[in-house]
């Protein structure tokens, strides 16, 4: 088995030599990880200059290459380089990635975007301040690649350790509402500062990611790409029918390959970026 392993800490991270040590119990490793620190950026992609792919040294001997982009771009890079990927690990990142954090973790995106491609994603996450001895978790990650190894079944899934685990709890995401305050402060030049801060305002509810990590169960939460709201699709259908059904008359059930061109056309960056650059825009 081929595993390759990201993360959004960069390829330095004690989280992420501790996850190819025991990944690789579990076949052959490869670490393509950021060459610094991307945490935060969401399934961001680099679209405006080229990426470089260059080998470097991490703990042991596992093959390691870090990458001038974020953790998408690595997973892209390294499944692009190597060949038949089975699996793509992201991780042991520092801090847990739970609810709401899921829309703009680094973590996740690159276990994300190995679904995207076909593969299967994990992506693990500790609590913040335990490094360096991230040790004490390999016991459990051993036994969350046992559970997901071999389930092709589950292609996407989202993994938080608490600080001291007591077994495994199949979850759902936590949503909350945030206070989402912004605070004003100045540099010591007097010019505006501002920081934001998220205060939630809503408990966990039982079965939620975040309500096993809080009881120190180690939360598996399975993910979809789709964010469809089936439910709410079907109920504006029915309160407010648009032109569905004149679509299904006189539109294809699939697009043609010259109207797919042109949408991906659209939404490019580089199209984009030649428009701005030119003063076409309109």
């Amino acid at each position: 088995m081929r595993i390759l392993v990201s993360n959004d800490d960069g390829v330095y991270s004690p989280g992420i030599a501790t996850l190819a040590e025991v990944a690789s119990e579990f076949g052959t490793v490869r670490v393509v990880a950021p060459d610094a620190e991307r945490s935060s950026m969401g399934h961001a992609i680099t679209a405006s200059r080229p990426l470089s792919y260059r080998p470097t040294r991490i703990a042991g001997n596992i093959s390691a290459y870090r990458v001038n982009g974020t953790p998408a771009d690595c997973v892209s890079l390294g499944a692009y380089h190597w060949d038949k990927v089975d699996l793509v690990l992201s991780g042991l990142n520092m801090g847990l990635n739970l609810g709401n954090s899921l829309w703009h973790s680094g973590t996740l995106a690159a276990a994300k975007q190995a679904a995207l491609l076909g593969l299967r994603g994990v992506a693990l996450s500790a609590p913040a301040g335990i490094e360096p001895n991230f040790d004490r978790y390999k016991p459990w990650i051993r036994r969350v690649m046992q559970t997901l190894i071999h389930d092709a079944v589950v292609p996407l899934v989202n993994v938080n350790f608490p600080r001291e685990p007591r077994g495994l709890l199949w979850t759902r995401t936590s949503v909350r509402r945030y206070d989402g305050l912004v605070v004003p402060t100045t540099d010591p030049q007097g010019r505006e500062l501002y920081w934001f801060t998220v205060t939630p305002i809503d408990g966990a509810d039982e079965g939620t990611d975040r309500w096993a990590v809080e009881q120190n169960w180690i939360s598996l939460t399975p993910l979809r790409l789709d964010l469809t709201d089936e439910q709410q699709l079907d109920t504006a259908r029915e309160r407010w029918p648009l032109d569905e059904a004149t679509a299904s008359l006189v539109s294809p059930p699939q697009s043609s390959a010259e109207a797919a061109k042109v949408v991906i056309e659209d939404e490019s960056p580089t199209t984009i970026a030649k428009i701005v650059s030119t003063g076409h825009g309109g």
